[in-house]
Order: C-alpha cells, then sequence, then structure tokens
C-alpha cells in the first residue's frame, strides 16, 4: 500500500497575502480558491513538480493554528544554487545558499558539493519557515 502526502495547512493570518506570496512570488500553482460555506474559505496550492499542496485559509477543513507556527518545512530541488537564483529573482528574502555539514551550517563556497547538504532558508510573510535541499539523486 502506498502513503502519499497530499496536502499540509500553512497557518496564515491574512489569506490573501499569503495567497500572493505563494502563488506570485514562490510560483506555486492556483489549485482552488473556494468558500463553501459562510466563514469557510479553503485556497490549495501546489509547488511546480510537487505531488504535496499546501492549503491556507479559514474554518471548515482549515484548523485554527496560530500563523507562523509551522517550521521545517523542506522542498527539494535538483540545483540549490538555480533555486536561490529564482527566489531571489522573485523577491523572496532568502538566506545565501548554505552548507551543512554534521552539525555545522556555513556560507557555501563556490564549486562545492551541494548534493544533500546544499540548503537555502525563507520565511513567508506570517513567519512560517520553509528550506529548500538539494537533492540530485535518491540513494
Amino acid at each position: 500500500m502506498n502513503w502519499t502526502l497530499e496536502v499540509v495547512v500553512v497557518p496564515v493570518a491574512d489569506i490573501d497575502r499569503a495567497k500572493a506570496f505563494y502563488h506570485e512570488q514562490l510560483g506555486f500553482t492556483l489549485d482552488h480558491d473556494v468558500a463553501p460555506a459562510p466563514g469557510v474559505r479553503i485556497v490549495q496550492l501546489t509547488p511546480p513538480g510537487s505531488g504535496c499542496s499546501v492549503v491556507i485559509g479559514r474554518g471548515g477543513a482549515v484548523p485554527d493554528m496560530p500563523p507562523g507556527s509551522l517550521k521545517g518545512l523542506q522542498l527539494v530541488v535538483t540545483d540549490i544554487v538555480a533555486a536561490h537564483a529564482e527566489l531571489v529573482a522573485r523577491g523572496v528574502p532568502v538566506s545565501d545558499v548554505t552548507s551543512v555539514d554534521g552539525d555545522a551550517a556555513k556560507v557555501a563556497e563556490g564549486g562545492k558539493a551541494l548534493d544533500n547538504v546544499g540548503f537555502v532558508f525563507f520565511a513567508d510573510p506570517d513567519g512560517n519557515e520553509w528550506a529548500v535541499q538539494q537533492i540530485s539523486s535518491r540513494g
């Protein structure tokens, strides 16, 4: 039996601001923005190439969580340097490309192999924290 992670709820204070960040700045696909009942709004967005979406909203299937309380969300790319450049071009405040070796994290040096240890970090407007990791192949 396959078990697939399909949706992660991201707690936000301002749905429209978060929708603009994830859709316009990060380039996530807007799957839907619906208000099926009074006081309920569900916005689902999917990162390019991902089988898992994020949901922002209020009421209904969106649990009440403090905005900005989600930490450790992680996206995976095959080229962290290109991903960093794209985020910068989209106006996303993002960390430098960082190499995480053991317990130490430092700005990556040019030419250093970054597979599995290359990361960039950013937060959405509410403070939900994301990491982007380079994984070119899986063992």
